[in-house]
């Protein structure tokens, strides 16, 4: 059986993961794949915790939140009901809403980024994307659109640390090199233009 394939969205807060991945998942499955959709944090008890946490109802450093974000995301990777893994193992694909670069890129600006891709990257138990869409959108309009979508703002939802996260994601895309399968894709444009490019990466991928 031909394993499923992984592909994960990444972008600043405010870019349109959401919007795009509805869109992309709906025309997976027109062509007849078998597709679960999912994200992190999890709903898992850890999960819970970092959202806590972002929502700023906890306090807890840069360290641990990249420790938690760990544990979830192996979580993440071996639940025997939802674990990404056994979806792949089966055929199904999984498109997940954030995963390991966005942990390298929000907590390793406070964090040691070394050693945050390392706990990451050698842990054998976290399956390797065969994808990465990155929606690329200027800080300004990020910072509208969570103005007008959201009723509350999570701790790194302003625009001074909002713009080190953009710089640090190309910073970890330039240390990836060849490594990772990452696509940079313009998404400050109509929704459906941004669509389209993301399709014809997805056909690439198939």
């Amino acid at each position: 059986m031909e394993k499923g394939k992984f592909i994960v969205f990444e972008g600043i807060d405010g870019a349109g993961k959401g919007t795009q991945i509805k869109l992309l998942v709906e025309e997976m499955k027109r062509r007849g794949r078998r597709v679960y959709q999912t994200a992190e944090p999890t709903e898992s008890s850890i999960g819970g915790m970092i959202r806590d946490a972002l929502g700023g109802f906890t306090q807890r450093g840069a360290y641990e939140m990249s420790a938690l974000f760990l544990a979830d995301r192996i979580f993440h990777n071996v639940n025997p009901k939802k674990g990404i893994s056994q979806f792949l193992e089966k055929g199904i694909d999984v498109v997940c809403d954030r995963y390991y670069y966005s942990s390298f890129a929000y907590q390793g600006i406070d964090a040691d980024l070394d050693w945050v891709m390392e706990i990451n990257l050698g842990c054998s138990e976290i399956t390797r994307p065969d994808l990465c869409i990155f929606l690329d959108v200027d800080i300004d309009s990020c910072d509208e659109r969570i103005e007008k979508n959201r009723f509350s703002r999570e701790i790194y939802e302003n625009k001074t640390i909002q713009e080190k996260i953009r710089h640090r994601f190309f910073e970890i895309f330039d240390r990836l090199g060849d490594r990772d399968n990452i696509k940079i894709v313009n998404a400050a444009r109509e929704i459906s233009e941004v669509s389209s490019d993301i399709l014809r990466i997805y056909n690439d991928l198939t």
